[in-house]
C-alpha cells in the first residue's frame, strides 16, 4: 500500500519587525517642563503665602504733614500737654521752674500759671472730671487741682517715678519710664492693673508723655523722636509715628520731642518738645 505524504501547508513567513517607538516632539517636551515648573512654583508659592500669613505683622509706620505752626515758649521744659476747652494745658519741669499753665494756642501766650514749690519737678498731666492731675518726677506725689482756678485740692502718693499721664474716661493711665503702663483709680490713686508694652515681642522702655486718642494711647519715647500707638487691650504697639525730621535743630540732648495734645472735636493733633520754640499741628501720612 502506497502511503501518500501530505505536505503541511506552509505558513507564510513574516520577518520580525521591531515595535515602532514614537519619539516626543521637542515642543511637547518643553510644554511639559513648563507645566511642571509652573505647578511647582504655584505649590511653593502657596506654602510661602501660608507661612507669611502666620507671621506676626509689624507695626504700621506713619509719617506726617505739618498743617499749622504755633509759637511755643522756648523756656518751657514740656512734660505734659493737653488741649482742653480751646486752650492748651501744659506741665513744665525742672526744679525751681516747674509750672502748671494754661496757654493760648494761636499766640503761645500764658494766660494762667501755677508755680510748683522748688523741691518739686513737674511731669505729666490729665483732666479727669472737674480736676487736673499732675505727676511729679521723683517726689512720688500727684497733685490734684481745680481745673478752672488751679487751686490745689489734694495730693496722692505713689511708688516709683512719675513720667506721663492720661486717662481713658474710667482710669488714669500713668507711665514711669519703664515699659509698663499703670491704670490708676482716680479716687484714691490705687493701681487697678498694669500693662506691659511690647513691639514685636520686645519691651518698649522709656514710655514718657501720654495721650489717649480713639481707644489707644499715644506715647513719646524718651530720646526717640517718634510716638508709639499702643493697644490698651494687648499692650502691643500697633504703629510708630516718625517725627525725627520735625525739628532737628535742637539745642541739647534733653530738647527732645515730648508733648502730645489732641483736639477731639476738630480732629487736630498737636506735638511739641522740651524747650521747642514751636508747637506743630500735624496730619499723619501712611508709608
Amino acid at each position: 500500500m502506497t502511503r501518500i505524504r501530505r505536505k503541511r501547508a506552509s505558513l507564510p513567513h513574516h520577518p520580525k519587525v521591531a515595535p515602532s517607538v514614537k519619539h516626543a516632539n521637542p515642543s511637547t517636551r518643553r510644554r511639559r517642563w513648563v507645566l511642571l515648573l509652573v505647578s511647582a512654583l504655584a505649590f511653593f508659592g502657596a506654602i510661602g503665602g501660608f507661612w507669611w500669613l502666620l507671621q506676626p505683622r509689624g507695626p504700621q509706620v506713619f509719617g506726617y504733614r505739618v498743617v499749622n505752626t504755633f509759637p511755643h515758649d522756648p523756656r518751657a521744659f514740656t512734660q505734659g500737654l493737653i488741649y482742653y476747652d480751646g486752650f492748651l494745658l501744659e506741665s513744665t519741669g525742672k526744679y525751681g521752674e516747674s509750672t502748671l499753665r494754661r496757654v493760648e494756642l494761636e499766640s503761645g501766650r500764658v494766660v494762667q500759671k501755677h508755680s510748683l514749690s522748688e523741691d518739686l519737678f513737674g511731669e505729666g498731666i490729665t483732666v479727669f472730671g472737674d480736676r487736673i492731675y499732675q505727676l511729679t518726677w521723683q517726689n512720688q506725689v500727684a497733685i490734684v487741682y481745680d481745673k478752672q482756678t488751679f487751686e490745689e485740692l489734694g495730693r496722692f502718693r505713689y511708688e516709683g517715678e512719675g513720667w506721663g499721664l492720661t486717662n481713658d474716661g474710667t482710669h488714669l493711665i500713668m507711665s514711669d519710664g519703664s515699659a509698663t503702663l499703670r491704670f490708676i483709680d482716680p479716687q484714691d490713686f490705687s493701681v487697678v492693673r498694669r500693662l506691659l508694652v511690647r513691639s514685636l515681642g520686645r519691651r518698649v522702655d522709656r514710655l514718657n508723655e501720654l495721650q489717649h486718642i480713639h481707644g489707644q494711647v499715644f506715647a513719646n519715647i524718651l530720646y526717640q523722636d517718634r510716638i508709639a500707638r499702643i493697644s490698651l487691650d494687648t499692650g502691643e504697639v500697633t504703629g510708630w509715628i516718625d517725627l525725627r525730621t520735625l525739628w532737628p535743630a535742637r539745642r541739647d540732648r534733653e530738647s527732645v520731642l515730648n508733648g502730645i495734645a489732641y483736639d477731639e472735636q476738630n480732629d487736630r493733633l498737636f506735638v511739641t518738645g522740651k524747650n521747642w520754640p514751636r508747637l506743630y499741628e500735624i496730619r499723619l501720612t501712611r508709608r
